[in-house]
């Protein structure tokens, strides 16, 4: 659901796809069109959507575990701990050939980040805001990328956050008990293990009006909207609706990858 100027909707064709990434990126008038990335079971990745950098180059992929997508770049996880990148790479956000035993990738606008195997964590590109500054992170079980910040989740599930602070979408220290968390572009989502969500950053559309959800599993940050996928595989969402990104209420049986 959403905008499809660009066909990044176009993936009504696409089988034996078990995971899908989409390109996230902040509102802003130079920043219109995304893509959407899908990873086969066998390994391979399929990409629809706007191409003006490379970032849909994805046809000679192979052995891939997973799939990440930023603003003009796509990422992908090798089975044996090495990342793949194409796109945009003018701040440096796809200079990952050296990156090793990671478990984890994630992209935000202008920097992609990453969690070894050993819980330490990596990034690459644009830090004017810090948001690369995770050299010091441990124990972490998932990281997410935003504009301007990046959050992880630490195994005793605590989250930790750093980056751009103006928006509070970094005000995520006293967090606890969470089991995955997303960032968008200027706010931050997070799920309890007793499947509550929290919400922290700009709340201009209701991004963070999330409270009232209950049994979640899930959840994904867009630009300026919130996704939360429950147990009973049925969506809810929060926030901006301008280009049909919310019209989800006939979506059923939605599994975790």
């Amino acid at each position: 659901m959403g905008n499809t100027a660009a066909a990044e909707c176009r993936v009504e064709r696409w089988e034996d796809v078990v995971a899908v990434a989409a390109g996230n990126v902040h509102a802003a008038t130079n920043t219109g069109r995304s893509h959407t990335v899908g990873l086969r079971s066998d390994g391979t990745v399929l990409a629809t959507g706007w191409n003006g950098d490379g970032q849909c180059d994805v046809a000679g992929w192979r052995g891939v575990t997973a799939v990440a997508a930023g603003w003009r770049r796509t990422l992908g996880l090798l089975a044996n701990g090495r990342v793949l990148a194409v796109g945009r790479s003018s701040e440096g956000q796809c200079d990952v050939q050296s990156w090793r035993e990671m478990v984890v990738v994630s992209c935000g606008d202008w920097h992609s980040v990453g969690v070894r195997s050993d819980g330490t964590a990596l990034a690459a590109g644009n830090d004017r805001r810090a948001q690369c500054a995770v050299e010091g992170w441990r124990d972490l079980a998932a990281i997410s990328a935003g504009y301007l910040h990046t959050v992880g989740l630490r195994v005793d599930g605590r989250a930790v956050a750093t980056g751009d602070r103006v928006t509070g979408a970094c005000e995520v220290d006293e967090w606890e008990d969470v089991v995955a968390l997303g960032a968008g572009s200027y706010h931050t989502v997070g799920v309890t293990a007793s499947g509550r969500v929290l919400a922290a950053g700009d709340n201009s559309y209701g991004q963070c009006e999330v409270g009232g959800w209950r049994d979640v599993v899930a959840v994904a940050a867009g630009s300026t909207h919130t996704l939360g996928l429950r147990a009973n595989g049925t969506v809810v969402t929060a926030g901006n609706n301008a280009d049909g990104q919310r019209e989800v209420d006939a979506w059923s049986g939605v599994q975790l990858s």
